[in-house]
């Protein structure tokens, strides 16, 4: 129990704190409702549990022999924000076609792209690794506390999405969110450049 509460309260940090897959969540949220939401939730979960398992029994150590990967996949999340901003933005509405929830899989696929799901993973390999059990009872112990915890931030942010969806009925006030909410994509791709 020592070991697990401070890895559940790293957990709750990084799933519970704002960054792209929250974002993504609130916005899927108050634009296309809880349903909506679900595939993006689930999505997210698996991506990071295969992730973080996978950089626990492994690639955790090829970061640290050859951080020009982890740099390189940091240039291409920063980029994915980009587009995933000018999506969630709703820039295309105008255009029309109707924008259209994050589905499952891009929001699994998403976390291979994710510069803080990343940073999450190899913090968790790197510290969060329980000593005593192998690599695969511990990488499988990471993740489930991951998920344990992470799942009910995800819904939360989903969530709050929702309750707000109310508000934006008025068209002009869903697209001030929308823009609202690509621009702090922006923000948060520009920040993983740095």
């Amino acid at each position: 129990m020592t070991e697990l509460l401070p890895l559940m309260s790293y957990c709750l940090v990084m799933s519970g704190t704002p960054g792209p897959n929250n974002v993504m969540l609130a916005t899927s949220g108050a634009n296309f409702g809880y349903r909506g939401a679900l595939p993006a939730i689930l999505g997210i979960q698996v991506g990071v549990f295969v992730q973080t398992f996978v950089t626990c029994v492994g690639l955790g150590s090829v970061f640290i022999a050859y951080p020009q990967v982890q740099q390189l996949l940091r240039l291409a999340g920063s980029l994915y924000l980009l587009v995933l901003a000018w999506k969630l933005s709703g820039a295309a509405v105008g255009e029309g076609h109707t924008p259209k929830p994050v589905s499952f899989a891009e929001a699994a696929l998403f976390q291979a792209l994710n510069p803080k799901s990343w940073v999450k993973a190899v913090t968790l390999a790197s510290v969060f690794m329980p000593s005593g059990l192998s690599a695969t009872n511990g990488a499988l112990l990471v993740c489930v506390t991951g998920t344990l915890v992470g799942t009910p931030c995800s819904l939360t942010w989903a969530l709050f999405g929702v309750s707000i969806r109310r508000l934006l009925r008025d068209p002009r006030k869903q697209r001030v969110f929308n823009l609202t909410m690509g621009a702090t994509l922006l923000v948060l791709a520009l920040l993983f450049l740095r």
